[in-house]
């Protein structure tokens, strides 16, 4: 397996052959986006706290010490005023970058730019770091998601929906237990385009911790079509 770059991680041949293939996608968590100054999902749920002056209960802190952050941020919606944890959360998201510090969602943007079809990234995040790395790139978001087929899709998917003005209450952004729960079991819109994606593609994860909340539920929602007879591609993980 070749080294890219000196101390850099070695990378599968095959890896690289389906990336020149046009079958790679890169699927991209809120790691990629702390270094332009913007927390991970623990970390937005303690700035929420801080903002809302709020002292966690003791079932929230036992969650939260297990890592149930969508089920921490449901209860703590529940006893806000309507609207404000969503509120909270938007404007913490919609801080502008640090500085020159768009480097790793320039580098991904180069890796999942293919000559016939565009842009092929999927992202959990809510932020605007792709579109200020790349003013002209499509854009997709849920809950209204493209088909991932290897000659029709080509744009940026904000799988958990994302910070804009047509969004501006953020209605459907992904937060909280009840949200993952419609957007992977109910309605199932999020659960159908991963599966459609792990036929078509391999997937490389970056920007994620093993016990991050979106993980499970991806995890659960391949498991359950695994176990009806579907096929997957390998995926990849850089941690």
């Amino acid at each position: 397996m070749p080294e890219l770059i000196q101390g850099g991680p070695d990378i599968p041949v095959e890896l690289m052959n389906r990336r020149d293939d046009g079958r790679v996608v890169f699927f991209c968590g809120s790691g990629i986006s702390k270094s332009t100054g913007l927390p991970m999902y623990r970390g937005l749920v303690s700035r929420i706290y801080e903002r809302t002056v709020q002292e966690p209960t003791a079932l929230e802190q036992n969650l939260c010490s297990h890592g149930q952050l969508d089920k921490v941020l449901g209860l703590l919606e529940d006893r806000l005023n309507p609207g404000r944890l969503r509120h909270e959360a938007i404007s913490i998201l919609s801080a502008p970058p640090l500085k020159d510090s768009l480097v790793t969602h320039e580098a991904l943007l180069s890796l999942s730019r293919h000559a016939d079809y565009g842009i092929r990234l999927v992202t959990t995040n809510f932020d605007d770091r792709f579109e200020r790395a790349d003013p002209s790139i499509l854009i997709d978001a849920a809950p209204r998601l493209p088909l991932p087929k290897p000659h029709v899709w080509g744009s940026l998917v904000h799988l958990h929906g994302r910070i804009t003005n047509v969004d501006p209450h953020g209605h459907d952004l992904v937060l909280t237990e009840a949200d993952f729960g419609r957007a992977y079991l109910a309605e199932r819109w999020a659960s159908r385009f991963i599966t459609e994606l792990c036929r078509e593609f391999t997937i490389v994860f970056v920007g994620y911790s093993l016990n991050d909340p979106v993980m499970s539920y991806m995890v659960d929602a391949l498991a359950a079509e695994r176990s009806r007879g579907a096929r997957f591609q390998e995926a990849y993980a850089f941690a």
